[in-house]
Protein backbone atom coordinates (compact mmCIF):
# COMPACT_ATOMS: atom_id res chain seq x y z
CA UNK A 1 0.00 0.00 0.00
CA UNK A 2 1.63 3.52 -1.60
CA UNK A 3 1.47 6.58 0.53
CA UNK A 4 1.54 9.91 -0.49
CA UNK A 5 1.53 13.64 0.59
CA UNK A 6 -1.00 15.67 2.28
CA UNK A 7 -3.33 17.00 -0.31
CA UNK A 8 -4.88 20.30 1.63
CA UNK A 9 -8.40 21.66 0.70
CA UNK A 10 -11.20 23.37 1.88
CA UNK A 11 -14.20 21.10 1.64
CA UNK A 12 -14.36 17.26 1.42
CA UNK A 13 -17.98 15.85 0.68
CA UNK A 14 -17.85 12.03 1.40
CA UNK A 15 -20.14 10.10 -0.60
CA UNK A 16 -21.91 11.04 -4.19
CA UNK A 17 -25.27 10.78 -2.84
CA UNK A 18 -28.06 13.25 -3.49
CA UNK A 19 -27.42 15.42 -0.07
CA UNK A 20 -23.47 15.74 -1.01
CA UNK A 21 -24.73 16.82 -4.48
CA UNK A 22 -27.31 19.43 -3.20
CA UNK A 23 -24.69 20.58 -0.29
CA UNK A 24 -21.83 20.62 -3.42
CA UNK A 25 -24.16 22.50 -5.87
CA UNK A 26 -25.23 25.34 -3.08
CA UNK A 27 -21.81 25.75 -2.17
CA UNK A 28 -20.45 26.68 -5.38
CA UNK A 29 -23.40 29.06 -5.89
CA UNK A 30 -22.71 30.73 -2.40
CA UNK A 31 -18.73 30.29 -2.06
CA UNK A 32 -17.21 29.82 -5.66
CA UNK A 33 -13.58 30.24 -4.68
CA UNK A 34 -14.10 27.39 -2.30
CA UNK A 35 -12.00 24.27 -3.38
CA UNK A 36 -14.00 21.03 -2.85
CA UNK A 37 -13.01 17.09 -3.41
CA UNK A 38 -15.46 14.25 -3.33
CA UNK A 39 -14.91 11.15 -2.58
CA UNK A 40 -17.08 7.96 -3.87
CA UNK A 41 -16.37 4.37 -2.99
CA UNK A 42 -18.38 3.00 -5.72
CA UNK A 43 -17.83 3.66 -9.97
CA UNK A 44 -20.25 6.66 -10.08
CA UNK A 45 -22.70 8.87 -8.55
CA UNK A 46 -26.42 7.96 -7.21
CA UNK A 47 -26.22 4.50 -7.11
CA UNK A 48 -26.79 3.72 -3.39
CA UNK A 49 -29.44 5.08 -1.62
CA UNK A 50 -30.68 7.86 -4.14
CA UNK A 51 -30.80 5.47 -7.10
CA UNK A 52 -33.92 5.38 -8.76
CA UNK A 53 -34.79 1.70 -7.83
CA UNK A 54 -34.11 1.85 -3.71
CA UNK A 55 -36.60 4.51 -2.78
CA UNK A 56 -39.89 5.30 -3.50
CA UNK A 57 -39.30 8.30 -5.29
CA UNK A 58 -42.37 10.15 -4.08
CA UNK A 59 -41.36 13.66 -3.36
CA UNK A 60 -42.47 14.11 0.31
CA UNK A 61 -44.57 16.82 0.88
CA UNK A 62 -47.23 15.06 3.80
CA UNK A 63 -50.11 15.09 1.06
CA UNK A 64 -50.28 11.51 0.72
CA UNK A 65 -48.30 10.31 3.90
CA UNK A 66 -50.86 9.58 6.75
CA UNK A 67 -48.17 9.51 9.24
CA UNK A 68 -47.42 12.95 8.95
CA UNK A 69 -50.33 13.57 10.64
CA UNK A 70 -52.00 12.28 13.96
CA UNK A 71 -55.45 12.02 15.54
CA UNK A 72 -55.03 14.24 19.21
CA UNK A 73 -56.86 12.82 22.48
CA UNK A 74 -59.39 15.39 21.77
CA UNK A 75 -60.65 13.94 18.83
CA UNK A 76 -58.99 16.84 16.07
CA UNK A 77 -55.95 15.67 13.70
CA UNK A 78 -52.52 17.51 14.36
CA UNK A 79 -50.97 18.69 10.71
CA UNK A 80 -47.82 20.63 12.22
CA UNK A 81 -45.44 17.93 11.30
CA UNK A 82 -47.58 18.11 7.45
CA UNK A 83 -46.73 21.43 7.31
CA UNK A 84 -43.23 21.58 8.27
CA UNK A 85 -42.85 18.78 5.57
CA UNK A 86 -44.59 20.34 3.00
CA UNK A 87 -42.21 23.29 3.04
CA UNK A 88 -39.39 21.90 3.13
CA UNK A 89 -39.83 20.32 0.05
CA UNK A 90 -40.85 23.63 -1.33
CA UNK A 91 -37.54 24.74 -0.75
CA UNK A 92 -36.08 21.75 -3.04
CA UNK A 93 -38.58 22.87 -5.97
CA UNK A 94 -37.43 26.30 -5.95
CA UNK A 95 -33.32 25.71 -5.85
CA UNK A 96 -34.18 22.58 -8.48
CA UNK A 97 -36.35 25.51 -10.60
CA UNK A 98 -33.16 27.88 -10.09
CA UNK A 99 -30.58 25.25 -11.04
CA UNK A 100 -32.67 24.47 -14.52
CA UNK A 101 -33.40 28.21 -15.36
CA UNK A 102 -29.67 28.91 -14.95
CA UNK A 103 -28.86 25.97 -17.28
CA UNK A 104 -27.24 24.32 -14.55
CA UNK A 105 -29.13 21.15 -14.88
CA UNK A 106 -31.28 20.19 -17.76
CA UNK A 107 -34.37 18.58 -18.71
CA UNK A 108 -36.65 18.40 -15.29
CA UNK A 109 -38.38 15.77 -16.81
CA UNK A 110 -35.30 13.26 -16.74
CA UNK A 111 -36.26 13.39 -12.39
CA UNK A 112 -39.36 14.99 -11.88
CA UNK A 113 -42.91 14.54 -12.69
CA UNK A 114 -46.51 15.88 -11.73
CA UNK A 115 -48.42 12.66 -10.32
CA UNK A 116 -51.35 12.71 -8.12
CA UNK A 117 -50.71 12.22 -4.46
CA UNK A 118 -53.65 10.23 -2.79
CA UNK A 119 -54.32 9.38 0.73
CA UNK A 120 -56.87 5.79 0.86
CA UNK A 121 -58.21 4.26 3.77
CA UNK A 122 -60.83 1.45 4.93
CA UNK A 123 -62.89 0.97 7.64
CA UNK A 124 -65.61 3.41 9.36
CA UNK A 125 -62.88 5.11 11.67
CA UNK A 126 -60.18 5.22 9.35
CA UNK A 127 -62.94 6.92 6.98
CA UNK A 128 -64.06 9.61 9.68
CA UNK A 129 -60.17 10.59 10.22
CA UNK A 130 -59.11 10.66 6.85
CA UNK A 131 -61.98 12.63 6.17
CA UNK A 132 -60.81 15.09 9.93
CA UNK A 133 -57.26 15.19 8.20
CA UNK A 134 -58.56 16.76 5.08
CA UNK A 135 -60.58 19.09 6.22
CA UNK A 136 -57.48 20.25 8.40
CA UNK A 137 -55.57 20.77 5.68
CA UNK A 138 -57.44 21.97 2.84
CA UNK A 139 -57.90 24.74 4.99
CA UNK A 140 -54.26 25.97 4.73
CA UNK A 141 -52.58 26.89 1.63
CA UNK A 142 -49.97 24.37 1.62
CA UNK A 143 -52.36 21.96 0.53
CA UNK A 144 -55.42 24.04 -1.66
CA UNK A 145 -56.81 21.83 -4.30
CA UNK A 146 -56.80 18.80 -2.20
CA UNK A 147 -60.39 16.74 -2.47
CA UNK A 148 -62.00 14.02 -0.69
CA UNK A 149 -64.40 11.28 -1.14
CA UNK A 150 -65.97 8.51 -0.05
CA UNK A 151 -68.30 8.13 -3.33
CA UNK A 152 -67.23 4.34 -4.60
CA UNK A 153 -68.44 5.76 -8.15
CA UNK A 154 -66.11 9.10 -7.34
CA UNK A 155 -63.36 6.59 -6.53
CA UNK A 156 -63.82 4.78 -9.18
CA UNK A 157 -62.53 7.72 -11.82
CA UNK A 158 -59.58 8.46 -9.60
CA UNK A 159 -58.36 5.08 -8.81
CA UNK A 160 -60.06 2.28 -11.28
CA UNK A 161 -57.36 -0.24 -11.02
CA UNK A 162 -58.04 -0.39 -7.02
CA UNK A 163 -61.59 -0.38 -7.55
CA UNK A 164 -62.04 -2.54 -9.91
CA UNK A 165 -63.83 -6.27 -8.64
CA UNK A 166 -63.89 -4.83 -5.28
CA UNK A 167 -66.60 -6.77 -2.98
CA UNK A 168 -66.27 -5.83 -0.09
CA UNK A 169 -68.92 -3.43 1.63
CA UNK A 170 -66.50 -1.90 4.17
CA UNK A 171 -66.55 2.03 4.30
CA UNK A 172 -63.27 3.19 2.20
CA UNK A 173 -62.42 6.66 1.21
CA UNK A 174 -59.75 9.03 -0.02
CA UNK A 175 -58.09 11.96 -0.83
CA UNK A 176 -56.17 13.04 -4.22
CA UNK A 177 -54.55 16.73 -4.96
CA UNK A 178 -52.73 16.85 -8.22
CA UNK A 179 -49.40 19.03 -7.00
CA UNK A 180 -47.81 15.91 -6.10
CA UNK A 181 -44.82 14.56 -7.89
CA UNK A 182 -42.61 11.71 -8.68
CA UNK A 183 -38.92 12.25 -8.17
CA UNK A 184 -36.20 9.98 -9.77
CA UNK A 185 -33.53 11.63 -6.98
CA UNK A 186 -30.61 8.92 -9.12
CA UNK A 187 -31.02 11.30 -12.25
CA UNK A 188 -31.01 14.22 -10.65
CA UNK A 189 -28.08 13.47 -8.39
CA UNK A 190 -26.34 12.67 -11.76
CA UNK A 191 -27.00 15.97 -13.82
CA UNK A 192 -25.68 17.64 -10.29
CA UNK A 193 -22.86 16.17 -10.14
CA UNK A 194 -22.33 16.91 -14.05
CA UNK A 195 -22.70 20.23 -12.92
CA UNK A 196 -20.30 19.92 -10.69
CA UNK A 197 -17.42 18.17 -12.38
CA UNK A 198 -18.16 21.43 -15.17
CA UNK A 199 -17.21 23.56 -12.36
CA UNK A 200 -13.95 21.67 -11.58
CA UNK A 201 -14.84 20.27 -8.32
CA UNK A 202 -12.71 17.28 -7.94
CA UNK A 203 -14.69 13.62 -8.39
CA UNK A 204 -12.96 10.58 -7.16
CA UNK A 205 -14.94 7.61 -7.86
CA UNK A 206 -13.67 4.49 -6.29
CA UNK A 207 -11.86 5.93 -3.52
CA UNK A 208 -13.15 4.97 0.11
CA UNK A 209 -12.64 6.58 2.94
CA UNK A 210 -10.67 4.72 5.89
CA UNK A 211 -9.93 7.27 8.88
CA UNK A 212 -10.68 11.17 9.53
CA UNK A 213 -8.88 12.60 12.48
CA UNK A 214 -8.57 16.06 13.60
CA UNK A 215 -5.32 17.63 13.19
CA UNK A 216 -3.96 20.11 15.77
CA UNK A 217 -4.97 22.98 14.23
CA UNK A 218 -8.03 22.23 13.98
CA UNK A 219 -8.61 21.10 10.57
CA UNK A 220 -9.32 17.31 9.71
CA UNK A 221 -7.17 14.88 8.10
CA UNK A 222 -8.67 11.84 5.76
CA UNK A 223 -7.04 8.90 4.34
CA UNK A 224 -8.24 7.49 1.05
CA UNK A 225 -7.83 4.78 -0.49
CA UNK A 226 -8.45 3.90 -4.32
CA UNK A 227 -10.13 0.86 -4.10
CA UNK A 228 -8.55 -0.34 -7.13
CA UNK A 229 -4.66 -0.22 -7.19
CA UNK A 230 -4.58 -0.04 -2.88
CA UNK A 231 -2.77 3.33 -3.66
CA UNK A 232 -3.33 5.25 -0.13
CA UNK A 233 -3.29 9.46 -0.13
CA UNK A 234 -4.01 11.36 2.57
CA UNK A 235 -6.48 15.03 2.51
CA UNK A 236 -6.94 17.94 4.81
CA UNK A 237 -9.87 19.73 4.94
CA UNK A 238 -11.18 22.69 7.04
CA UNK A 239 -14.90 21.60 6.42
CA UNK A 240 -16.29 17.80 6.25
CA UNK A 241 -19.27 16.17 5.10
CA UNK A 242 -19.83 12.55 5.56
CA UNK A 243 -23.01 12.08 3.08
CA UNK A 244 -22.56 7.91 3.24
CA UNK A 245 -26.22 7.02 3.63
CA UNK A 246 -25.70 3.85 5.73
CA UNK A 247 -22.21 4.71 5.79
CA UNK A 248 -22.26 7.76 7.67
CA UNK A 249 -22.43 6.18 11.01
CA UNK A 250 -18.92 4.25 10.84
CA UNK A 251 -17.39 7.60 9.64
CA UNK A 252 -18.85 9.41 12.52
CA UNK A 253 -17.78 7.17 14.75
CA UNK A 254 -14.26 7.16 13.26
CA UNK A 255 -14.11 11.46 13.81
CA UNK A 256 -14.05 10.74 17.68
CA UNK A 257 -16.20 14.57 17.87
CA UNK A 258 -18.32 13.98 21.71
CA UNK A 259 -21.47 14.48 19.50
CA UNK A 260 -21.11 11.71 17.78
CA UNK A 261 -21.18 9.50 21.23
CA UNK A 262 -23.92 6.99 22.35
CA UNK A 263 -25.61 7.36 18.65
CA UNK A 264 -25.97 3.66 17.34
CA UNK A 265 -28.24 2.56 14.01
CA UNK A 266 -30.23 0.16 13.38
CA UNK A 267 -30.58 -1.54 9.57
CA UNK A 268 -33.83 -2.15 7.98
CA UNK A 269 -33.82 -3.06 4.38
CA UNK A 270 -37.03 -3.05 1.85
CA UNK A 271 -38.70 -4.76 -0.75
CA UNK A 272 -41.16 -3.87 -3.64
CA UNK A 273 -43.69 -5.45 -5.96
CA UNK A 274 -42.69 -4.57 -9.55
CA UNK A 275 -45.82 -4.89 -11.75
CA UNK A 276 -44.70 -6.55 -15.29
CA UNK A 277 -48.07 -6.45 -17.32
CA UNK A 278 -48.33 -3.15 -19.14
CA UNK A 279 -51.98 -3.09 -19.09
CA UNK A 280 -52.18 -3.46 -15.34
CA UNK A 281 -49.79 -0.03 -14.83
CA UNK A 282 -51.98 1.83 -17.45
CA UNK A 283 -54.50 1.51 -15.31
CA UNK A 284 -53.48 3.43 -12.58
CA UNK A 285 -51.78 7.08 -12.02
CA UNK A 286 -50.79 8.04 -8.99
CA UNK A 287 -49.04 7.48 -5.64
CA UNK A 288 -51.40 5.90 -3.10
CA UNK A 289 -50.21 6.25 0.25
CA UNK A 290 -52.61 3.97 2.94
CA UNK A 291 -52.57 3.37 6.68
CA UNK A 292 -49.88 1.30 8.20
CA UNK A 293 -51.24 -1.98 10.38
CA UNK A 294 -51.70 -1.32 14.02
CA UNK A 295 -47.97 -1.91 15.59
CA UNK A 296 -45.94 -1.59 12.45
CA UNK A 297 -43.55 1.05 11.91
CA UNK A 298 -43.56 4.23 9.96
CA UNK A 299 -41.65 2.97 7.23
CA UNK A 300 -43.92 0.44 6.47
CA UNK A 301 -46.53 2.26 5.48
CA UNK A 302 -47.99 0.80 2.37
CA UNK A 303 -48.35 2.49 -0.92
CA UNK A 304 -49.04 1.75 -4.85
CA UNK A 305 -46.90 4.22 -6.71
CA UNK A 306 -46.95 4.65 -10.07
CA UNK A 307 -43.49 5.78 -11.14
CA UNK A 308 -41.56 7.57 -13.94
CA UNK A 309 -37.97 5.58 -14.46
CA UNK A 310 -36.09 6.47 -17.46
CA UNK A 311 -39.16 8.00 -18.94
CA UNK A 312 -40.90 4.98 -18.69
CA UNK A 313 -44.36 4.49 -16.34
CA UNK A 314 -43.51 1.41 -14.35
CA UNK A 315 -46.07 0.44 -10.96
CA UNK A 316 -44.41 -0.74 -7.43
CA UNK A 317 -46.15 -1.54 -4.08
CA UNK A 318 -44.68 -2.27 -0.82
CA UNK A 319 -42.73 -1.78 1.12
CA UNK A 320 -42.50 -5.02 2.74
CA UNK A 321 -39.63 -5.06 5.43
CA UNK A 322 -36.42 -6.98 4.93
CA UNK A 323 -33.42 -7.33 7.39
CA UNK A 324 -29.76 -7.75 6.80
CA UNK A 325 -27.58 -6.96 9.20
CA UNK A 326 -25.58 -4.51 5.86
CA UNK A 327 -25.57 -0.56 6.30
CA UNK A 328 -25.22 -0.01 2.67
CA UNK A 329 -26.60 -2.71 -0.18
CA UNK A 330 -23.17 -2.79 -1.10
CA UNK A 331 -21.75 -3.12 2.24
CA UNK A 332 -20.44 -5.56 4.67
CA UNK A 333 -22.41 -8.33 6.86
CA UNK A 334 -20.31 -6.94 9.71
CA UNK A 335 -21.57 -3.45 9.58
CA UNK A 336 -23.89 -3.53 12.42
CA UNK A 337 -21.40 -5.44 14.96
CA UNK A 338 -18.85 -3.42 14.17
CA UNK A 339 -21.14 0.37 15.08
CA UNK A 340 -21.67 -1.21 18.58
CA UNK A 341 -18.99 0.70 20.44
CA UNK A 342 -17.96 0.71 24.27
CA UNK A 343 -20.00 4.41 24.43
CA UNK A 344 -23.20 3.37 22.46
CA UNK A 345 -23.35 -0.32 23.62
CA UNK A 346 -25.96 0.59 26.56
CA UNK A 347 -27.74 2.55 23.95
CA UNK A 348 -28.08 0.00 21.60
CA UNK A 349 -29.32 -2.67 24.43
CA UNK A 350 -31.77 -0.72 25.39
CA UNK A 351 -32.97 -0.20 21.99
CA UNK A 352 -33.62 -3.68 21.54
CA UNK A 353 -34.90 -4.22 25.06
CA UNK A 354 -37.77 -1.51 23.72
CA UNK A 355 -38.18 -2.57 19.81
CA UNK A 356 -39.03 -6.00 20.68
CA UNK A 357 -42.38 -5.41 18.66
CA UNK A 358 -40.07 -4.48 15.69
CA UNK A 359 -38.14 -7.10 15.63
CA UNK A 360 -41.56 -9.57 15.49
CA UNK A 361 -42.74 -7.42 12.74
CA UNK A 362 -39.36 -7.79 10.92
CA UNK A 363 -39.24 -11.40 11.48
CA UNK A 364 -42.67 -11.36 10.05
CA UNK A 365 -42.13 -9.70 7.04
CA UNK A 366 -39.29 -12.00 6.19
CA UNK A 367 -41.01 -15.33 6.98
CA UNK A 368 -44.17 -13.65 4.20
CA UNK A 369 -44.36 -15.94 1.35
CA UNK A 370 -44.98 -14.63 -2.35
CA UNK A 371 -48.66 -15.46 -1.80
CA UNK A 372 -49.12 -13.81 1.45
CA UNK A 373 -47.52 -10.76 0.05
CA UNK A 374 -50.16 -11.00 -3.14
CA UNK A 375 -52.56 -11.63 -0.60
CA UNK A 376 -51.59 -7.23 1.20
CA UNK A 377 -51.30 -6.15 -2.34
CA UNK A 378 -54.93 -7.26 -2.99
CA UNK A 379 -56.19 -4.92 -0.13
CA UNK A 380 -55.27 -2.19 -2.80
CA UNK A 381 -55.64 -4.08 -5.86
CA UNK A 382 -58.36 -6.83 -5.49
CA UNK A 383 -57.90 -8.65 -8.68
CA UNK A 384 -54.22 -8.50 -8.57
CA UNK A 385 -52.50 -11.54 -10.27
CA UNK A 386 -49.02 -13.08 -8.86
CA UNK A 387 -47.31 -13.78 -12.31
CA UNK A 388 -47.89 -10.27 -13.12
CA UNK A 389 -45.73 -8.69 -10.23
CA UNK A 390 -42.25 -9.79 -9.44
CA UNK A 391 -39.52 -8.61 -6.48
CA UNK A 392 -37.09 -6.00 -6.30
CA UNK A 393 -35.16 -5.21 -3.66
CA UNK A 394 -35.00 -1.88 -2.63
CA UNK A 395 -31.90 0.29 -0.38
CA UNK A 396 -30.54 0.18 3.22
CA UNK A 397 -31.96 2.36 5.67
CA UNK A 398 -30.33 2.87 9.02
CA UNK A 399 -32.34 4.27 11.61
CA UNK A 400 -31.01 6.24 13.99
CA UNK A 401 -30.69 5.34 17.88
CA UNK A 402 -29.81 7.46 20.30
CA UNK A 403 -30.61 8.84 24.11
CA UNK A 404 -33.78 11.52 23.99
CA UNK A 405 -35.33 13.17 26.69
CA UNK A 406 -38.63 12.11 25.29
CA UNK A 407 -37.77 8.79 24.57
CA UNK A 408 -34.87 7.70 27.48
CA UNK A 409 -32.52 5.30 26.39
CA UNK A 410 -32.30 3.65 23.13
CA UNK A 411 -34.74 5.56 21.36
CA UNK A 412 -35.25 4.74 17.19
CA UNK A 413 -35.25 8.00 15.09
CA UNK A 414 -37.56 7.32 12.23
CA UNK A 415 -36.41 10.94 10.48
CA UNK A 416 -33.03 12.40 9.45
CA UNK A 417 -30.39 13.43 11.69
CA UNK A 418 -27.49 15.91 11.48
CA UNK A 419 -24.50 15.58 13.62
CA UNK A 420 -22.33 17.99 13.54
CA UNK A 421 -19.27 19.18 15.59
CA UNK A 422 -19.41 22.31 18.43
CA UNK A 423 -17.13 23.96 15.75
CA UNK A 424 -18.80 23.36 12.78
CA UNK A 425 -15.81 21.89 11.01
CA UNK A 426 -17.48 18.37 10.34
CA UNK A 427 -21.30 17.39 9.75
CA UNK A 428 -22.52 13.81 9.37
CA UNK A 429 -26.12 13.30 7.71
CA UNK A 430 -27.89 10.04 9.33
CA UNK A 431 -31.30 8.49 8.95
CA UNK A 432 -33.88 7.97 6.56
CA UNK A 433 -37.16 9.69 5.36
CA UNK A 434 -38.08 11.90 4.48
CA UNK A 435 -34.24 12.76 3.66
CA UNK A 436 -33.77 13.71 -0.09
CA UNK A 437 -37.19 15.32 -0.59
CA UNK A 438 -35.63 18.12 2.33
CA UNK A 439 -32.26 18.03 0.93
CA UNK A 440 -32.00 21.31 0.47
CA UNK A 441 -33.55 22.34 4.36
CA UNK A 442 -31.36 20.17 5.41
CA UNK A 443 -28.21 21.68 4.10
CA UNK A 444 -29.56 25.21 5.20
CA UNK A 445 -29.36 23.99 8.59
CA UNK A 446 -26.03 22.63 8.28
CA UNK A 447 -25.29 26.53 6.76
CA UNK A 448 -26.44 27.70 9.86
CA UNK A 449 -24.84 25.54 12.58
CA UNK A 450 -21.10 25.04 10.22
CA UNK A 451 -21.15 28.39 8.99
CA UNK A 452 -22.90 31.04 10.79
CA UNK A 453 -19.99 33.64 10.42
CA UNK A 454 -20.99 33.40 6.01
CA UNK A 455 -24.93 33.51 6.82
CA UNK A 456 -25.51 37.41 6.69
CA UNK A 457 -22.94 37.53 3.63
CA UNK A 458 -24.88 34.60 1.89
CA UNK A 459 -28.48 35.65 2.01
CA UNK A 460 -29.14 37.30 -0.97
CA UNK A 461 -27.76 34.53 -3.00
CA UNK A 462 -29.97 32.24 -1.24
CA UNK A 463 -33.05 34.38 -1.28
CA UNK A 464 -32.31 33.95 -5.31
CA UNK A 465 -31.87 30.53 -5.48
CA UNK A 466 -34.96 29.87 -2.77
CA UNK A 467 -36.97 32.98 -3.12
CA UNK A 468 -39.28 31.53 0.12
CA UNK A 469 -35.93 31.52 2.03
CA UNK A 470 -36.67 32.51 5.94
CA UNK A 471 -40.39 33.10 5.13
CA UNK A 472 -43.34 30.59 5.89
CA UNK A 473 -45.45 29.76 2.81
CA UNK A 474 -47.69 28.43 5.21
CA UNK A 475 -48.95 31.55 6.62
CA UNK A 476 -48.25 33.39 3.15
CA UNK A 477 -51.17 31.93 0.41
CA UNK A 478 -50.55 34.65 -2.09
CA UNK A 479 -46.14 34.50 -2.19
CA UNK A 480 -47.10 30.05 -2.03
CA UNK A 481 -49.22 30.33 -4.63
CA UNK A 482 -47.08 32.86 -6.81
CA UNK A 483 -43.76 30.54 -5.78
CA UNK A 484 -46.19 26.81 -6.73
CA UNK A 485 -47.05 28.54 -10.39
CA UNK A 486 -43.25 29.29 -11.25
CA UNK A 487 -41.91 26.28 -9.90
CA UNK A 488 -44.47 24.34 -11.44
CA UNK A 489 -43.91 26.20 -14.94
CA UNK A 490 -39.99 25.99 -14.79
CA UNK A 491 -40.15 21.94 -13.50
CA UNK A 492 -43.24 20.96 -16.12
CA UNK A 493 -45.30 19.91 -13.58
CA UNK A 494 -48.22 21.46 -15.20
CA UNK A 495 -50.85 18.17 -16.15
CA UNK A 496 -49.78 16.25 -18.56
CA UNK A 497 -50.66 13.30 -21.03
CA UNK A 498 -49.16 10.10 -18.74
CA UNK A 499 -46.42 8.64 -20.15
CA UNK A 500 -47.41 4.72 -21.47
CA UNK A 501 -46.15 1.88 -19.52
CA UNK A 502 -42.55 1.20 -20.70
Amino acid sequence: MKMSNTQTTDVILIGAGVMSATLGTLLKELAPDWEMKVFETLAESGVESSNEWNNAGTGHSALCELNYTKENPDGSVDITKAIKINEQFQLSKQFWSYLVNKKQISNPDDFIMGLPHMSYVHGEQNVQFLKKRFEALSANPLFEGMEFSDDPEKLKEWIPLMMQDRTSNEPIAATKIDSGTDVNFGALTRQMFDHLKNENVEINYKHKVLDIKRTDNGLWDLDVINVESGRVTHHTAKFVFIGAGGGSLHLLQKSDIPEGKHIGGFPVSGLFMSCTNPDVIEQHYAKVYGKAPVGAPPMSVPHLDTRYIANKKSLLFGPFAGFSPKFLKTGSIFDLVNSVKPDNLFTMLAAGAKQMPLTKYLIQQLLLSKEQRMEELRQFVPNAKAEDWEMVTAGQRVQVIKDTEEGGKGTLQFGTEIVSAADGSIAALLGASPGASTAVHVMINIFNRCFPEHMEEWEPKLKEMIPSYGVSLAENRELFRDINASTAEVLGLREKEPIQAG
